[in-house]
């Protein structure tokens, strides 16, 4: 497609800056649409593994992406009764096995990394612009004014309004309910810093991994819970309620529980789309991200899927010769992987949170190394 053609992504979360960037930097015009008043991210960690990191690298942040993340040398899965390890998981090898590295990253530090990268290449970057409609490649926001591009790409999260266009199902509760909170490493956790991991048990797993140099550990407990689907990330709880749920759990639980009271914690129901069937519409329109395919995080995979999005969204629009080719491409290349993506990372939650944790990872693993996805390379797979 032409040059000049104008791209328009709805969202200025990861994905919607990485393929902004790498749209910019292949000589795209582009304007980010932000709802929120200013650029910014807010939530705690992530994981990004290497077939992120590789996309990253796409358009010239992996390195600074390192540089403010971590690089974990192991990583563990402990039993929820007494705390012993079930499966131990050496990640100090990550970078000679696929290429690239591993990291855990506060969630506002790679949308820091991500945001100057727009910039520097050149994107419009609209911020205090919520969207409420759309039509054809245009858009309304909510003081009346119309913004149009050539092509339009919804990266507006769970509760996209450009998704509206593909149907009216709205987000479905999963059963999973969060709540996390970040602390300060200190001598009493040192050890459970040291060797990250996460905890598993009937119903439950409570996952911890450093961010921030590891000076602040990111922890999440999960727990199977209906009744309560509020899915704001800013809802504050109560760190009771977290400590009755675990009261059966081991010391190693106990401690982390001891060092999130005194701290911010925050809890939300953990909502996911199911899969469409076509992320184009109009020939002109299209998904990334959660607005695409939002999904459990039982394989750490939705951060690092809309990188990868954005990356073979760039990819497929600048090889092909017409928007409704290129988009016919992107939904080509990313849509059977997204799919098997979201299915496994449900599969991934009820093998963690079984009833028999004593038989975990006895049999083969299946978790997002074990299937391959580490492997994928979104600068040089097919579009």
């Amino acid at each position: 497609m032409s040059r000049s053609e104008h791209v328009l992504i709805v969202g200025g979360g990861i994905g919607g800056l990485t393929a902004a960037t790498a749209l910019a930097q292949q000589g795209f015009p582009v304007t980010v649409l932000e709802a929120a008043p200013a650029f910014g991210e807010i939530g705690a960690g992530l994981t990004l593994t290497p077939n992120a990191m590789k996309g990253l690298d796409f358009i010239g942040v992996c390195d600074k992406a390192v540089a403010v993340g971590v690089e974990p040398s192991r990583q563990r899965f402990q039993h929820w009764r007494d705390g012993r390890t079930l499966v131990a998981i050496d990640r100090s090898v990550q970078r000679a096995k696929y290429g690239a590295p591993y990291i855990t990253i506060h969630r506002a530090d790679i949308h820091d990394v991500l945001c100057t990268a727009a910039r520097e290449a050149g994107v419009d970057m609209r911020a205090g612009s919520p969207v409420v409609a759309s039509a054809g490649s245009s858009v309304t926001l909510a003081d009346g004014t119309t913004v149009t591009g050539d092509v339009l790409v919804g990266a507006d999260g769970v509760k996209s309004v450009i998704r509206q266009r593909f149907e009216g199902e709205p987000p479905y509760f999963t059963g999973h309910v969060a709540w996390r909170c970040l602390v300060p490493v200190t001598p009493e956790i040192q050890d459970l810093s040291d060797f990250p991991g996460i905890i598993i048990g009937p119903g439950g797993m409570i996952s911890r991994y450093n961010v921030r140099h590891a000076k602040i550990l990111n922890l999440v407990f999960f727990a199977r819970q209906e009744g309560w689907q509020d899915e704001s990330w800013t809802t504050l709880a109560d760190p009771e309620e977290v400590r009755g749920i675990y009261a059966e759990w081991c010391s190693d639980t106990q401690r982390l529980i001891d060092a999130a009271f005194g701290q911010p914690m925050y809890k939300w129901a953990l909502n996911a789309r199911r899969p469409l069937k076509s992320w184009v519409v109009d020939g002109n329109v299209t998904l990334l991200g959660d607005a695409a395919h939002a999904m459990t995080p039982f394989l750490g995979q939705g951060a690092t899927s809309s990188i990868e999005d954005g990356i073979v969204l760039a990819r497929a629009l600048s090889a092909s010769g017409s928007v409704a080719e290129g988009l016919a491409r992107y939904e080509k290349a990313r849509h059977e992987r997204t799919t098997f993506i979201q299915l496994e990372s449900n599969a991934n939650a009820d093998r963690m949170q079984g009833q028999d944790t004593d038989l975990f990872g006895i049999e083969d693993m299946k978790d997002e190394e074990s299937l391959g996805l580490f492997t994928y390379d979104p600068r040089t797979v097919a579009v």
